[in-house]
Formats: C-alpha cells, structure tokens, sequence
C-alpha cells in the first residue's frame, strides 16, 4: 500500500519541535537512531508530516531521503493526520466479499476525503486496514475502539451523523 502525504496543513507548535529537538539530541550517539527518534516524533505530533521530517534529517544529520525512506516503509508510520474519530474499514476477505468497498466507498463519499486521509476540521480519518478479526460481522469498520458489523452502504449515515 502506498502511503499519501497529508494535504491538510501543519499545525505544529514551537512546544512540540522543542520536545523533538530534546529526543534527537538523547539519540545523537545511538546507531539506528531514525527509528526510535521517528517513532517519538508520532507520539509528539500524531503523524510524520514533511515537516516533522525534515526536522528529524537536519537534527540527525542524514538525507532527508533516509528519514521518509524509513517513514513511508514500515507500517507503523503515518503521513496522515489522524482524526478525532479514526475510521478503519476491514478490507479483509470476509468483509471485502460481503461488500466492504462499497462500505468504503460510501464513507469516502459522505466525508470528502479518501483512504488514509483526514478531513480538514480534524474530526474524521478514513484508513483500509487488512483484518480485525470480526469475521462473523462483514462487512465490518471501527470508529476509534467502536466496531460497527453486518453493514450495507444505506448504514454509513445514520452511524456518521452519531459523531457529527
């Protein structure tokens, strides 16, 4: 899956880069420094945005390449803000042969946004994710720790408009 880089603005604060700015300097001397430098970097802003990164090349003195090669491989980087409400659609099979992409489609349609992207108030994100183990329940998505099952598509706006 390709990562999408947010379009929505940045909007992080002099307090946040100070903290980065503390967490590279503890990880000056570390070998591998990117990975764990980067992984607090999510907990300080929520996502790697081209900002955070570039913060994160210049404090450790590598490629900026490096750093947004390590952030878009692995998984568990996001370049993506995530909402106040986090919705995750199960594209697995059971789900996806019961109809969970017109599921996904619905929720893209109705929010204005695609997969992996937030809506520019901040309130919702929309992601795929592979398997939540709900299997009994496809087509089925979350919303934060909510699991909603046995959806159609005429379901996404009635469960929406409980977060508007």
């Amino acid at each position: 899956m390709i990562k999408k880089i947010s379009t929505n603005p940045f909007k992080g604060t002099p307090e946040q880069e100070a903290e980065l700015k503390k967490v590279i300097e503890a990880h000056l001397d570390d070998p591998g420094a990117v990975m764990p430098v980067l992984q607090e970097a999510q907990d300080i802003y929520g996502y790697l945005p081209i900002e955070v990164q570039k913060i994160v090349a210049d404090g450790l003195s590598l490629p900026l390449e490096e750093v947004y090669g390590v952030a878009t491989f692995y998984s568990q980087f996001s370049l993506s803000p995530k909402g106040e409400y986090a919705i995750s659609v199960c594209l697995g099979t059971a789900c996806y042969v019961k109809g969970a992409q017109k599921i996904m489609d619905s929720l893209s349609e109705q929010l204005g946004i695609g997969a992996e992207e937030c809506t520019a108030d901040g309130k919702f994100s929309l992601s795929a994710c592979r398997c939540i183990g709900a299997c009994g329940l496809a087509p089925v998505f979350t919303i934060n720790d909510e699991v909603y099952g046995r959806l159609e598509a005429k379901d996404v706006a009635g469960i929406l408009s409980q977060y508007k």
